[in-house]
């Protein structure tokens, strides 16, 4: 099976000697789904068939201290953070995308926030949030095919198909897709989303062959370059100092970055008051996203 190799940076103190790193590397290769583990340059590069998600939990069950994925992959690769594009952003999560020296793309990622159940995720045609995802098109399809699914041949399915993920019960999805159509430098600028139903794949009636018959989408985020292993030697945010141990438990923007600001968040939804939380517009709060009204990511919040 396709491999992919992700590098893992752990929080370890100064205390941390050899002996502790060799065992650690010893009990990770024992986990089904990790084919091989080294410790370099500060992190382990963790060669897996496992979504990167999964990959975290293993090593921080193991080492007993905060993980991150500081790069993803050894050949071209891209990232898309997914919200909902609204103030609340009550669903997260983050879509890697790496195109394999073997050939095949491989999407890995977790998407919280999401009903229980199998949802669609397609690459769309437009990066353009400007009405949240309203405004990213219809699914990638340079070639003018009928919908259908990642298994099918390319004359017989859209090329930004990639059927379908499912959240469990605590409404998490974590996902590893191989796709044999998609290539990583086409989609760069464009969006990733995820449904509201789950793809049928056109095998349905309805909006089968042009969706799925999948819903509408709860939840996008444009896709751009990233870092492959080793390519990204920073452990502190320049733009606004987060350490990359802190950016789990931080939101991907907006004030609660950096901490409370005239956009945080209160008691009572979204914004404090959700039925004044709008989108599309630039009313009394301006836009959410840079906590000063300047992230132009189309979703707006009301001042508290």
């Amino acid at each position: 099976m396709l491999t992919t190799k992700l590098e893992v940076l752990v929080n370890f103190d100064s205390s941390v000697d050899d002996q502790f790193l060799e065992k650690t590397i010893k009990t990770l290769k024992t986990h089904d789904g990790i084919k091989e583990v080294v410790f370099k340059d500060g992190a382990f590069v963790v060669e897996t068939v496992l979504p990167s998600a999964n990959v975290l939990d293993v090593v921080g069950s193991v080492t007993g201290r905060p993980a991150v994925i500081q790069g993803f992959g050894e050949t071209q690769s891209a990232v898309a953070m997914i919200s909902d594009q609204s103030c609340c952003n009550k669903i997260l999560g983050v879509v890697r995308l790496q195109q394999t020296a073997e050939g095949p793309l491989v999407a890995d990622g977790s998407i919280d926030g999401l009903s229980p159940g199998r949802h669609g995720l397609h690459v769309y045609e437009s990066g353009d949030l400007s009405q949240g995802c309203n405004s990213i098109g219809g699914h990638y399809n340079p070639s003018g095919e009928t919908h259908g699914g990642p298994g099918d041949p390319p004359d017989r399915r859209h090329a930004g198909d990639l059927g379908n993920i499912t959240a469990d019960a605590n409404g998490r999805a974590a996902f590893r897709i191989v796709d044999d159509v998609l290539k990583v430098w086409d989609v760069i600028g464009r969006s990733v989303g995820v449904t509201e139903r789950g793809d049928d794949c056109g095998r349905g009636d309805g909006t089968s062959r042009v969706d799925g018959n999948s819903g509408p989408i709860l939840a996008c985020g444009i896709i751009a370059r990233s870092a492959g292993i080793f390519q990204n030697p920073k452990r502190i945010c320049a733009c606004d100092g987060v350490v990359v141990w802190d950016e789990r438990d931080k939101p991907l923007a907006g004030s609660g970055r950096r901490g409370q600001g005239d956009h945080a968040p209160s008691e009572g939804g979204c914004c404090g008051k959700a039925d004044k939380t709008t989108k599309g517009s630039n009313n009394k709060g301006g836009r959410c996203g840079a906590g000063d009204g300047g992230s132009g990511n189309g979703k707006t919040c009301c001042k508290v």
